[in-house]
């Protein structure tokens, strides 16, 4: 078991709470979820989390995806049928980033006008401030002079699709932390057991934004074409000596030191020849200013495009 919670805390921000989490692994059959608004393209911050999900899936968990489309539909994302379209879309993402056939993709749609789930929907409204579910609110609503009364309802079914849904787990990015910590406060009220909360780190966007976004234009997706890899990647933020925000250096760490030791970085020899570094010694070196930001997007790029190779084919042999 103990080799189980540390393979899980790889990669992640935080466990809330790990001796909850002993007593998930003792379960037969636990249930991992995590949520997702169809509201544009998958691109690698989703991924964080898919990769985590793959990987608990190999220590024996059930995994459910909500593909959330009536809370895309309460963020004004579309028609309930226009999000439906897109969340087959990210279905198929999912799909090719290597989820398992055992994976069960949920419609918001198909339970949350159920009778059971409105009535806990209800309570937890009665039971929570309008101050608490401001709080739950996604940035963009809270920053908002006059957002929607949608934007506090949002949180409360995203506590209560945690019941619904029976997980042991609730995973997510960093972002989701004050509507999972609701979860852990409201649903107790409501009688349910709240679930295990992970955070996986946010990555930022490729233009130095905090936060990689598919409204900001801002990613790389997961379905992304070759040349659109590198063209993203040429452009990209990445100021030369800083490590600290530097989004490439993120892609490194979440992407290719899991799965490799060192990032082959390939350069003429009058401007000193391949290297080949460790995270470490690429942390370091980058650091230090002795390496060229061109030779590290060169390097990214060409690791990236065969990372996402599986998933190109397999989006390209469904259209």
């Amino acid at each position: 078991m103990e080799e189980k919670i540390k393979i899980i805390k790889q990669s992640t921000v935080e466990v809330i709470e790990e001796e909850e989490l002993k007593e998930v692994l003792s379960k037969e059959d636990p249930i991992a979820y995590t949520g997702y608004e169809p509201s544009g393209k998958i691109h690698l911050g989703h991924a964080i989390t898919i990769m985590k999900l793959k990987q608990l899936q190999t220590l024996g968990f059930k995994i459910k995806i909500l593909l959330a489309d009536y809370h895309a539909f309460l963020n004004g994302k579309g028609s309930v049928e226009e999000i439906s379209e897109i969340a087959e879309y990210n279905k198929q993402c999912f799909k090719g980033l290597g989820l398992d056939e055992t994976t069960e993709y949920i419609l918001g749609s198909q339970f949350q006008t159920q009778a059971e789930y409105t009535n806990n929907v209800y309570q937890l409204a009665t039971l929570t401030t309008l101050k608490r579910a401001r709080r739950s609110m996604d940035m963009v609503s809270r920053e908002d002079e006059n957002p929607k009364v949608a934007s506090t309802i949002y949180p409360l079914m995203q506590t209560v699709d945690m019941a619904a849904l029976e997980c042991d787990i609730a995973l997510g990015g960093l972002e989701q932390r004050k509507i999972q910590m609701l979860a852990r406060e409201g649903l107790p009220k409501l009688g349910f057991k709240p679930p295990v909360c992970i955070h996986t780190p946010l990555l930022h966007g490729l233009d130095g934004a905090d936060k990689m976004s598919s409204s900001k234009g801002n990613f790389i997706a997961v379905d992304d074409s070759e040349e659109e890899i590198k063209e993203k990647i040429r452009q990209s933020y990445c100021p030369k000596g800083e490590v600290e925000g530097n989004p490439l250096i993120e892609i490194a760490e979440h992407f290719v030191y899991p799965f490799e030791d060192k990032l082959i970085i390939e350069r003429p020899e009058k401007f000193g020849g391949n290297l080949e570094l460790s995270q470490e010694e690429l942390i370091e070196t980058y650091g230090q200013g002795n390496l060229h930001p061109m030779d590290l997007k060169n390097a990214i790029t060409n690791y990236m495009i065969e990372f996402l190779r599986p998933v190109r084919e397999y989006m390209n042999s469904q259209s």
